[in-house]
């Protein structure tokens, strides 16, 4: 046992410290970072992580309380299986203001809330964070947006489509609205917006650590692709524009989202001013924006000078946004004075928890009822203690009076809509008791036909995500209004069109064998086509083919077994989705070959364009292997699969793997099919043999149009304590050798795919074996596939992965059509320097050496980032948000033709291989110094890395030999990489080579 003195261990613990110390005293000094805040950011390894635990459950709450219904259990499974376009696609086409929303919403109210993982000990899923962070790779992407597919040309568009449309007010709601109506095929829309920055309460109000200003213009940018044009410096009441100057304008219809623009403003601070050290919300976020955020005005201003210290006035988000940003002004203490108590405040418990990290305190239970001024400014504010009664009524009780010093106070009391002239213009529309236009909560219509309305204004949207929302719903029915104005029918089931893009009109059918299919992607003859109601809600999916359950002659008819599919054990303590392998006992389909006949004819007469494949299977036979070959193609089915691969319980009855280990037994299988039909056929091979090439030639020579590669790998999965197997079947609990399939045989997949297709060139091979994403698939295509067979994937989840499997290809394809994209590896960009997913400074290009992020080396850290932050806080410059650049593909967009085989010119023998040799290269910023590359080094490699007792800093030396051991076991993706080595490499013999050996 080891022996430490307790106050021995509280003096080392400090050493190590990455999060804050709760008896520290001292506060670190923000004024002028603006660096993100957010615990929600994440970086692609936590996006992976984080992806890979979610369930993807059934009817999934999170999306049933989410404003705009995102399908939020499809992007993130496009997030699990790196296809980050395909997940930017689905957030965007219901949330045109994805990315913003995935910074700002208060996901714990919404979405998180109805996780069903809460009721777990990990607790729900980060939904926010995992939208922040596909959404910006499609941003960095730099792809446009374009017209919905199935429009006509803009000059072939109804009258109907070119009735103008304005919209007031640029902010959430306004461009959800536009954008809907746009690829709606509206082509004459027109946003007014008073200021000449772009986005809102989005850019003046929410602070650039929580929202930046590129974000909220990327957002408007692609709503501008669209064709919606954008006018600055006019808003209602001003410049002559009213409701009645639009319609006379020609305006067919008219959306109104210019938020709440007023403070709303106690009594008691009537006469104050800014230089007095009062500021409304509306007065003081502005002037911080547009002091930080860069590109939201040509000059970026200075920010607010705020000393000592400060009260802010409110318990909503905007408040805490106020007391954050008063930290980053120059701030010394900040207090958050509210009404109510704890359980009241209306701001979510991440800006509640952000606050309370940056060491603002709360004081609850106070209303203010007097300014103390000194020398003409604030010196201090009296509260009066609030209580609530057993009625639930609040009370102000003045014989309980708190006098606390303040040399600023910042008012969140909320907004309203006062300025007489705003009124003025908007007539004739009604207002309700609260000031605000009376609308239909169900189509965001006013009393007006005409006009609608959504966002703060409306009185409804509380949140960013619920104004956009908003936009949303007005804009189906103003599209609804303005075609009843030319007597067009319109579906009483609202249906709004989906963001596009260019990607989106890659091709990536393909043809096998004389057979066109829609797309690569194929059911495996496997439990996900037990039966054909399946294969029917597959094809209703997207699927491109399908391989029926094998199936065999009435005589060979079998009988399963239970249990028979588990789950496997090279994932480890994994339980969920996500299983990284399946064993299963079960054998071919116990329906008769009449039923699968009578499906195949009701499929193809229902999917024609789809590819139905038989699969069949017979002893050795001529006779039994011409009879069910006639009867599957006499039934339509478009090609056969013969399994001569079975590897459990078929091999037993002289069928299956019995008949597919041997080349000529094989080969005459395939003679007899071929003399039986004339439509294309595939052998499906077992990976159970010595040389699957010789499988592979025998198959061709006996007249197969190609083979499919691989079928399961036999397999004992695991023992229990006991030494009871699982499957453990019956009473005895015995087990056999089952088919071991998904992403744990994949390397045995794809050194079978790419084995055949070096030795048999052109020969079509249709792959199956860990096939689970897109990118995964052009991994088996890049080796030789023609086609791919899915199974454990869809047990891992359901059929929709089609769609995600689709994009994610399409996304790929195009990507390789871009020069800019030569850095990336598939949709991953390369890592930026970073900790916690949010970017890092260089310190030693501040310092002039490295330091680690915890103990006093990150309390270092902070104070080097701090001085440097204070150096430029009161810089003047021009600012501007970087000029879009819509990237272009330089060469023709591959397709799926193009990429098959491509890998096959790096696959050969040991013996071709050179003698380049690379080194570690660590990343000391990147570094989280858990010391996993030094410890696999020293313990299984070449002693080639340092681990610094004191920082853990670690080093690689001379000793490297490039094993890459080291990149292998590290966390954080990029944080090794391997790199040309620059001295020749001389190995370590142990003894000099002997001239005359001994031995």
């Amino acid at each position: 046992a080891t022996l430490k003195s307790t106050q021995t261990t509280k003096k080392e613990k400090k050493q190590w410290k990455r999060n804050t110390d709760k008896n520290c005293n001292s506060c670190e000094k923000l004024e002028n970072n603006f660096d993100d805040i957010k615990h929600t950011t994440l970086s692609e390894r936590g996006a992976l992580r984080e992806a890979m635990r979610c369930l993807k459950c059934a009817d999934a709450p999170c999306q049933k309380s989410c404003p705009t219904n995102l399908d939020i259990k499809s992007f993130i499974t496009s997030i699990a299986n790196k296809n980050y376009y395909g997940a930017a696609k689905t957030i965007l086409s219901d949330n045109p203001l994805g990315l913003s929303c995935g910074m700002v919403c208060p996901t714990s109210d919404l979405c998180v809330g109805g996780c069903n993982l809460y009721a777990t000990e990990e607790g729900p899923i980060n939904i926010g964070g995992l939208q922040q962070f596909a959404t910006e790779i499609f941003k960095a992407m730099n792809v446009a947006q374009i017209r919905n597919l199935s429009l006509p040309p803009v000059d072939k568009m109804p009258e109907s489509y070119h009735a103008k449309i304005a919209l007031i007010g640029c902010g959430p709601a306004s461009i959800s609205c536009a954008s809907f109506l746009a690829r709606l095929g509206y082509t004459d829309i027109t946003i007014f917006e008073k200021q000449q920055y772009l986005g809102g309460l989005s850019a003046s109000e929410i602070p650039e650590f929580r929202l930046p200003y590129d974000v909220v213009n990327f957002e408007t940018e692609l709503m501008k692709d669209l064709g919606v044009k954008v006018i600055h410096g006019k808003g209602l009441g001003s410049n002559g524009m009213t409701l009645t100057t639009l319609q006379h304008e020609g305006y067919k219809a008219v959306f109104i989202g210019i938020g709440l623009p007023e403070p709303n403003r106690d009594n008691i601070f009537d006469g104050l001013t800014m230089d007095q050290g009062f500021y409304t919300s509306k007065d003081f976020l502005p002037l911080v924006s547009k002091a930080s955020k860069p590109g939201m005005c040509e000059y970026q201003g200075r920010l607010p000078s705020i000393k000592g210290t400060v009260i802010v006035l409110g318990a909503g988000d905007t408040a805490f946004d106020c007391a954050t940003s008063a930290l980053r002004c120059g701030a010394h203490r900040v207090f958050v004075a509210f009404r109510k108590g704890f359980n009241n405040i209306r701001a979510v418990p991440e800006e509640m928890e952000l606050a309370k990290e940056e060491k603002c305190e709360f004081l609850p239970f106070l209303s203010p009822c007097k300014v103390i001024m000194k020398n003409g400014k604030i010196s201090a504010v009296e509260f009066v203690r609030t209580e609530q009664d057993e009625d639930g009524n609040w009370i102000e009780d003045e014989d309980q009076v708190v006098r606390l010093k303040a040399d600023t106070i910042i008012s969140a009391f909320g907004s309203v809509l006062s300025d007489p002239e705003v009124k003025e213009a908007m007539k004739p529309i009604s207002f309700n008791r609260w000031g605000l236009p009376e609308i239909d909560p169900e189509s965001m219509q006013t009393s007006e036909p005409w006009v609608f309305a959504g966002g703060d204004i409306a009185g409804l949207a509380n949140t960013t995500v619920e104004s956009v929302n908003d936009g949303k719903q007005a804009s189906w029915y103003m599209h609804k209004y303005l075609q009843s104005l030319h007597d067009a029918w319109i579906p009483s089931q609202p249906k709004l069109p989906c963001m596009y893009t260019p990607i989106d009109l890659v091709d990536i059918s393909i043809e096998v064998a004389g057979l066109r299919f829609p797309n690569p992607f194929g059911l495996a003859s496997a439990p996900p086509t037990t039966d054909s109601a399946m294969i029917r809600r597959a094809f209703e999916q997207g699927w491109g083919f399908a391989v029926t359950k094998t199936f065999s002659l009435d005589k060979d008819i079998v009988t399963n077994v239970s249990p028979r599919i588990v789950r496997g054990i090279t994932s480890g303590p994994l339980y969920g989705p996500g299983q990284g392998s399946f064993l299963n006992i079960e054998l071919i389909s116990e329906k008769t070959a009449a039923y699968w006949c009578q499906s195949i004819r009701e499929l193809k007469a229902d999917f024609p364009n789809e590819v139905l494949i038989a699969s069949i299977m017979c002893s050795y036979s001529k006779n039994d292997w011409t009879e069910l070959a006639h009867m599957a193609e006499s039934s339509g089915a478009d090609a056969l699969e013969l399994n001569l691969s079975c590897p459990h319980g078929m091999g037993e009855r002289g069928m299956g793997l019995a008949c597919g280990q041997d080349p000529e037994l094989v080969r005459n299988i395939c003679r007899w099919v071929r003399q039986a039909v004339k439509i294309p056929f595939f052998a499906k091979l077992t990976p159970n043999v010595t040389n699957i090439v010789n499988i592979a030639l025998a198959a061709k020579e006996g007249g197969a149009d190609g083979v499919t590669a691989t079928n399961t790998v036999s397999g004992l999965m695991g023992l229990r304590a006991d030494g009871t197997p699982w499957p453990a079947v019956g009473k005895a609990k015995r087990t056999t050798y089952g088919g071991v399939s998904g992403n744990a045989i994949r390397p045995i997949s794809l050194r079978a795919v790419s084995a055949i297709a070096c030795a048999v060139p052109g020969f079509p091979i249709l792959a199956t074996g860990g096939i689970d994403s897109a990118e995964t698939g052009l991994q088996f295509l890049q080796s030789g596939a023609s086609a791919l067979q899915v199974c454990s994937a869809i047990q891992n989840q359901d059929f929709t992965v089609i769609e995600d499997y689709c994009t994610g290809l399409k996304a790929l394809l195009y990507l390789m059509s871009i020069e800019e994209f030569h850095s990336w590896d598939g949709q991953s960009p390369p890592t930026a320097c970073h900790q916690k997913g949010k970017p890092v400074p260089k310190i030693a290009d501040l310092f002039g050496k490295q330091l680690p992020s915890f103990g006093p080396f990150l309390e270092q850290r902070k104070k080097i980032i701090m001085e440097y932050k204070l150096k430029h806080k009161n810089e003047t410059r021009a600012t501007s948000v970087p000029e879009r650049m819509i990237f272009i593909p330089q060469k023709a967009v591959p397709t799926v033709k193009d990429v098959i085989g491509r890998a096959l010119q790096y696959i050969g023998a040991y013996g071709q291989l050179d003698q380049e040799h690379v080194v570690a290269l660590i990343d000391e910023e990147q570094c989280i110094n858990c010391g996993k590359c030094y410890m696999t080094c020293n313990d299984s490699g070449y002693q080639a890395i340092k681990f610094d007792p004191v920082t853990h800093i670690p080093t690689v030396n001379d000793s490297c030999t490039g094993c890459t051991l080291c990149l292998s076991v590290c966390p954080i993706i990029d944080c090794i990489k391997m790199v040309t080595r620059t001295t020749p490499y001389e190995p370590k013999r142990g003894l000099p080579l002997a001239v005359n050996p001994v031995c």
